[in-house]
C-alpha cells in the first residue's frame, strides 16, 4: 500500500502542477499572468486581466485537476484518492515547472473537496459567495470558507477527511498571509479590481 500511496501522491502532484492560469492567459495573448497584480497564477489574478471568461476557465480547470486526481486514484482504492487529492493540492501550490512558485490552492482545494464530500463543497461555495457578496474580498471569502470546511467535515463526515482538510486549510491560510496583512491594513484589493 505504501507504494500505491507514493504513486498516488506523485500522480496527483503532476496533475495539480499544471499551471492553467499561466497557460490560458498566454494562449489568449495576454502574456505572463505572473507579471500583473499579485503575480499569482490563480483565477483571482487572471481576473485582473479584465477577462472574466479566462478567470472562470482557470477556476474550473484548477478545480477539475483536484477532482480528477481523487477520482482517478480512488478508482483503484478509496484511500489512494485522498493521497492523490493532497498531491494535486501541493502540485498547484508548488509546481516543479514554475520553480515551485504556484497559486494559493483554493480552487484545487475545492476540486478535491467536490470529489470527497460534495455536500461540504456546497457549504464552501455558499460561505464563499456570501462573504464575497458582503465584503467583496476574494481572500476573505476563501479564508472564511477554508475555516468552515474542516468543522463541517468533522460534523458531517469522517475524521480522516476532516483531518486532511484541516491541514489543507492551514496551508491555505499560510499562503494568504500577505492578504491577511493587507486586509488588516485596509489595503486589500476588492474582487474585480485591476492593478
Amino acid at each position: 500500500m505504501a507504494y500505491g500511496i507514493v504513486l498516488a501522491l506523485v500522480f496527483g502532484y503532476l496533475l495539480g502542477s499544471i499551471p492553467f492560469g499561466l497557460l490560458i492567459t498566454r494562449a489568449a495573448g495576454l502574456g505572463d499572468v505572473r507579471n500583473i497584480g499579485s503575480g499569482n497564477i490563480g483565477a483571482t489574478n487572471v481576473l485582473r486581466t479584465g477577462n472574466k471568461g479566462l478567470a472562470a476557465a482557470t477556476l474550473l480547470l484548477d478545480a477539475l485537476k483536484g477532482t480528477a486526481a481523487v477520482l482517478i486514484a480512488g478508482y483503484f482504492a478509496a484511500e489512494l484518492g485522498l493521497w492523490a487529492g493532497l498531491g494535486a493540492f501541493f502540485g498547484h501550490l508548488f509546481p516543479v515547472w514554475l520553480g515551485f512558485k504556484g497559486g494559493k490552492g483554493v480552487a484545487t482545494y475545492l476540486g478535491v473537496l467536490i470529489a470527497l464530500a460534495w455536500q461540504v463543497a456546497l457549504i464552501f461555495a455558499l460561505v464563499w459567495l456570501a462573504m464575497a457578496f458582503l465584503f467583496r474580498y476574494s481572500s476573505l471569502a476563501a479564508l472564511t470558507a477554508a475555516i468552515v470546511v474542516p468543522i463541517a467535515l468533522y460534523v458531517l463526515s469522517t475524521p480522516e477527511i476532516a483531518g486532511l482538510f484541516a491541514l489543507m486549510s492551514l496551508i491555505v491560510i499560510v499562503k494568504h498571509r500577505a492578504n491577511i496583512t493587507r486586509l488588516l491594513a485596509g489595503t486589500e484589493n476588492k474582487i474585480g479590481a485591476r492593478e
